[in-house]
């Protein structure tokens, strides 16, 4: 793999899985930037903000690889055909993957077929939405009173074992440890479920609890409640964050 931090363009042949951010494009990476003047094909998931696409080079093809409404969704198989053939054709491919392409990606599946293929691949880190919430919001995740551990979890998951006929496993199982802050991406729809799970789970239902929409873009909005109340509250449309735990509590709250 070519080192991060690499000043050279993109080269052809080559794939790039990269971190596209929360959505702002002061948050990218140099790196991140300098692929996006320079792949000549790219491939950004639906979630990557038309302000981060705008960077691209002039002569780039963007392809559009997420779910979008009035158009088919393109299977996972289909886009690591995709990210095979493209670099086998001779292309820069920029794979873009909202916030960070480690977290919650799916990168695991287009690395085996890279990989299988012997296509050389680099992989670049973004700002996760976790750590834009927060620095948006200013309060910390962690904290030397209030957390030592950070917990990322997801409800996407139990959307996608009930398309595949498999019963759902819950986001979290257990009292949340007091020292933790819990992050939820992709929560879903459904937030009283999602509550009443954590709930009968053992979390504390006065938990402080932060849901942040389409955090770091124009349309962020945020609100501050409690795991009992969240149940019946509208936090905002997606995507949407839910930090939960003592160390997102606001000093004056």
């Amino acid at each position: 793999m070519t080192p991060i931090g690499s000043e050279r363009d993109a080269q052809a042949g080559h794939v790039y899985l990269v971190g596209a951010g929360p959505g702002d494009p002061d948050l990218l990476t140099m790196r991140a930037h300098r692929l996006l003047r320079s792949a000549t094909r790219i491939l950004p998931d639906d979630l990557v903000s038309p302000e981060v696409l705008a960077l691209a080079g002039s002569g780039a093809e963007v392809i559009p690889v997420g779910k979008r409404c009035g158009q088919l969704r393109v299977t996972q198989a289909e886009i690591n055909q995709l990210l095979v053939s493209s670099a086998q054709a001779g292309h820069a491919v920029l794979r873009l993957k909202s916030g960070d392409p480690l977290v919650f990606g799916r990168i695991a599946e287009e690395l085996k077929a890279l990989r299988a293929a012997a296509i050389p691949v680099e992989i670049v880190p973004g700002v996760s939405a976790a750590f834009a919430a927060a620095a948006a919001l200013e309060v910390p995740l962690t904290d030397r009173s209030a957390a030592s551990k950070l917990i990322f979890a997801t409800a996407h998951s139990a959307a996608n074992t009930l398309e595949q006929g498999r019963s759902p496993q819950p986001v979290w199982t257990g009292p949340l440890p007091g020292d933790a802050t819990l992050v939820i991406y992709m929560p879903g729809r459904d937030l009283e479920r999602l509550a009443g799970e954590l709930i009968s789970a053992g979390v504390d239902a006065k938990m402080p609890v932060t849901a942040i929409s389409r955090v770091s873009t124009p349309e962020q909005t945020s609100h501050q409640t409690t795991l009992a109340r969240l149940r019946t509250e509208h936090c905002g449309p997606a995507p949407l964050l839910l930090l939960i735990g003592r160390a997102i509590r606001r000093e004056n709250d």
